[in-house]
C-alpha cells in the first residue's frame, strides 16, 4: 500500500510539472471621464480637473497607461498642454490652455495586451484676465447675480436667468458642490431674476429685481421676495424654503406716488419700459440698516434719484421687512436714501458684523460691461456719504454684479471677493453669448479679489 501510494503521488507532480501554463486573457479596457466638457483660461491658476476612471479585466489599473492628444484645434491646447497625474483606477486630467476658442482632446487609454479605449473630451479656453492669480471661475451658470458667504470658504451663488442657488468653494475653480432650485415652492415657473441677497442669523432674504423683463413686459415671477433657512456650513450647507411675498413692487409703487412721484416709480414700471435706463425701475441690492434686523434697504440699479445725468444712487429702507416675510405685511418704507457715488447706480451693497458697508457701483445701463465700476465704503448712515475704496477693471469680460462679504475696512491691505455676471459675454471668442452656451459646463461666472485702496 505505501509503494502505491509514493508511486502515485509522483505520478501526479510530473503531470504537474509537464502541464503547459495558460495564457492571460485581457478584456477591453474601459474609459471614462468625470465631465464630457471642460472650461479654463488662459493663465489661469486652479483651473478644474477631470477625473479619468479606468479598467481593464485580468490587469491591475495601474499598470494601464492614460495619454491624451489634441484632435482639433491645437492652438488652444495641444498634446503637450495636457498633464495625467495618479495611479490605479482613478487618474486627473488638467489642460492648460494656450489661446481662447475651442479644442477636442483625445483621451487614451492603453491595457495589457495591446489593447486600448478613447474618449472624447471636449474643451474651451477665455481669455487672460488681469491679476489671473486672483481669479477662479464658478462654472455651471454664468449669470450670476448675488452671493452669500456661508462659511468655511463657501458661498451660495444665484442667478439672475433661472431660480437655481449654487453652492461653491470661494478658493478654487470648478462646478457647484450643491444646487437648490426652490422654483416648485415659490409656485414659478419662469425666473424670478435674483438679484439681491443678504442674511440674518440662519436666514437668507433673496429679492428679484422687481422691474419689467427687457422688453418693458410685466412678469409676475420677478415681483418675489423669499427667504431660506440656512442649517450646517462649509461643505455641509443645506438650505430650506422659508416664505416669500409678491407685492413689493405695488408697495414701492404706492408710497412713491403718495409722496409726489419723487422717483418716479410709476412710470418706471409702466408697460413698454425697459427696466435698465435710467429712468426705470430695477432693484440690484439688498442689505439691513445698521444694527437692525427689522429695516432692509433696497438698493436700485435704476432710477437715479433725481433721474438725471450726474444725479446720485438711491436706497429705499423698508422699515418691517422681517414682518414682510414673515407674515406678509404690508412694506412701510423710510425716506430714500441719496448717495453720490460719481454718478453710478447700486450693484450690491453688503455689511459685516462691525456694521462697515461696502457699496458696488456701476452703471444703470443694459449693456455695460465696458462701464466704469467701483467700491464704495459707508457707514449706513442716510446723510453720511460714502467714500470711494477702489475702481475696478472694466477690460474683464462681464460685469461686476456680488460682493461676497466685506473685510474689516479698517484694516491695511483689506481684500475682497467680487463675482461677476457674465452672461453676455462673449467668452470663447465665437460671438456667442455665456448664456447661450449650450453646455452648461463651458458657462461661467468669474470671482476676483481686489485690495482695498
Amino acid at each position: 500500500m505505501k509503494k502505491f501510494a509514493v508511486a502515485g503521488t509522483a505520478a501526479l507532480l510530473v503531470a504537474a510539472v509537464a502541464a503547459p501554463a495558460q495564457a492571460v486573457t485581457y478584456g477591453t479596457p474601459t474609459i471614462g471621464l468625470s465631465a464630457s466638457y471642460l472650461s479654463g483660461a488662459v493663465g489661469a491658476v486652479g483651473d478644474p480637473v477631470v477625473d479619468v476612471t479606468v479598467g481593464q479585466s485580468g490587469a491591475d489599473a495601474s499598470a494601464l497607461t492614460v495619454s491624451a492628444t489634441a484632435s482639433s484645434k491645437a492652438s488652444v491646447a495641444g498634446t503637450g498642454d495636457v498633464t495625467v497625474t495618479g495611479t490605479g483606477a482613478v487618474r486627473q486630467l488638467a489642460v492648460t490652455a494656450r489661446g481662447r476658442g475651442y479644442t477636442n482632446l483625445t483621451v487614451k487609454v492603453t491595457g495589457l495586451g495591446g489593447k486600448s479605449a478613447t474618449k472624447t473630451l471636449y474643451y474651451a479656453a477665455s481669455a487672460a484676465v488681469q491679476n489671473p492669480a486672483d481669479a477662479r471661475y464658478l462654472s455651471g451658470s454664468s449669470d450670476a447675480s448675488a452671493a452669500v458667504d456661508v462659511g468655511g470658504g463657501y458661498v451660495v451663488v444665484a442667478d439672475d436667468e433661472s431660480n437655481v442657488l449654487r453652492l461653491y468653494d470661494r478658493s478654487r475653480s470648478g462646478a457647484p458642490l450643491r444646487t437648490w432650485d426652490f422654483s416648485s415652492q415659490l409656485g414659478v415657473t419662469k425666473e424670478v431674476d435674483i438679484e439681491g441677497a443678504t442674511r440674518i442669523g440662519d436666514t437668507i432674504y433673496w429679492t428679484g429685481s422687481l422691474g419689467n423683463n427687457k422688453d418693458g413686459e410685466y412678469k409676475a415671477p420677478r415681483n418675489t421676495v423669499f427667504t431660506t433657512t440656512v442649517s450646517g456650513s462649509g461643505t455641509g450647507t443645506q438650505l430650506a424654503y422659508g416664505r416669500s411675498y409678491k407685492k413689493l413692487r405695488e408697495d414701492l409703487v404706492a408710497w412713491d406716488v403718495a409722496n409726489g412721484n419723487r422717483y418716479g416709480f410709476a412710470a418706471g414700471t409702466a408697460a413698454g419700459e425697459a427696466p435698465k435706463q435710467i429712468d426705470g425701475f430695477n432693484v440690484e441690492g439688498l442689505e439691513f440698516a445698521p444694527g437692525s434686523t427689522t429695516t432692509a434697504y433696497l438698493g436700485f440699479r435704476a432710477p437715479l434719484a433725481p433721474a438725471v445725468p450726474g444725479g446720485k444712487a438711491l436706497l429705499v429702507p423698508v422699515t418691517n421687512f422681517d414682518k414682510v416675510l414673515a407674515s406678509g405685511a404690508k412694506a412701510v418704507f423710510g425716506a430714500g436714501v441719496e448717495l453720490d457715488l460719481g454718478g453710478l447706480s447700486v450693484r450690491d451693497i453688503r455689511k459685516n458684523a462691525a456694521g462697515q458697508y461696502l457699496i458696488l457701483a456701476g452703471s444703470w445701463a443694459a449693456d455695460d460691461n465696458s462701464d466704469p465700476y467701483a467700491l464704495y465704503q459707508w457707514d449706513g448712515v442716510p446723510g453720511h456719504a460714502p467714500v470711494k475704496r477702489a475702481d475696478l477693471p472694466t477690460t474683464d469680460p462681464g460685469g461686476w454684479e456680488a460682493i461676497v462679504d466685506v473685510p474689516d475696512l479698517t484694516a491695511a491691505g483689506a481684500r475682497v471677493q467680487l463675482i461677476t455676471d457674465s452672461g453676455s459675454a462673449d467668452l470663447y471668442g465665437d460671438g456667442t453669448e455665456a448664456k447661450d452656451l449650450t453646455h452648461p459646463e463651458w458657462k461661467k461666472a468669474r470671482a476676483a479679489w481686489f485690495t482695498l485702496g
